[in-house]
């Protein structure tokens, strides 16, 4: 892999972290909600999701898919489904509980966290289809191992640096005094957003 075209994955990665979505959602509500290490939990966890996303697809899963709508649209069916019940927990946020920091992240545990991240990672459609569309580019019959390193780590770094960087911002200073300031708006906020995403998803 020439240093142009890593250039070029990197940019397709920032790009596709930065944009704003389910996956977003699920940091900024494991962070609101309980504390930064949950929120960098659950980057950490998402970048592993996408890590062996871009694994398989080294290993054909583009191609698989490409082939198989059947599996691709059972892909689609289970993200969005997960996506609705995530959806109806931030509906279900009530006000008055007392400073979440404290009365929350004791009802949520760091593997609850890895969980999230890490599912919606590898149930959301939109990761499929951008592995499909944009990243497949990058995957050739005759790639060396040492690209096939650089491809797999480069997706897997880019997109938990991004999320833990994500969850370290909103958790401090004034940013953390607005976010709990509003947080029962913010969370049902994402719920809905969460669930027009699935509903999107079953009508496409």
């Amino acid at each position: 892999m020439t240093f142009t075209i890593w250039l070029s994955l990197l940019a397709i990665c920032l790009m596709g972290a930065m944009f704003p979505g389910a996956s977003l959602a699920v940091v900024l509500r494991q962070t609101l909600n309980n504390s930064r290490l949950h929120g960098v939990v659950t980057g950490i966890a998402h970048s592993l999701g996408i890590g062996l996303y871009a694994l398989l697809s080294v290993l054909g899963l583009a191609l698989l898919l490409q082939q198989s709508p059947l599996l691709f649209r059972a892909i689609s069916y289970a993200g969005a489904a997960y996506l609705l019940w995530l959806g109806y927990q931030g509906l279900m946020a009530k006000p008055g509980s007392g400073h979440p920091a404290l009365t929350q992240a004791n009802a949520t545990s760091l593997l609850d966290a890895a969980r999230d991240g890490f599912l919606i990672a590898l149930l959301n459609p939109k990761v499929g289809l951008y592995f499909l569309a944009l990243f497949s580019q990058f995957v050739h019959e005759d790639m060396s191992l040492a690209a096939k390193a650089v491809f797999v780590s480069t997706i897997t770094l880019v997109d938990g640096g991004w999320y833990v960087l994500v969850a370290a911002v909103l958790s401090q200073g004034r940013a953390l005094l607005w976010l709990k300031r509003h947080q029962v708006w913010i969370e049902r906020g994402l719920g809905v957003i969460l669930i027009l995403l699935a509903l999107r998803i079953f009508l496409e």
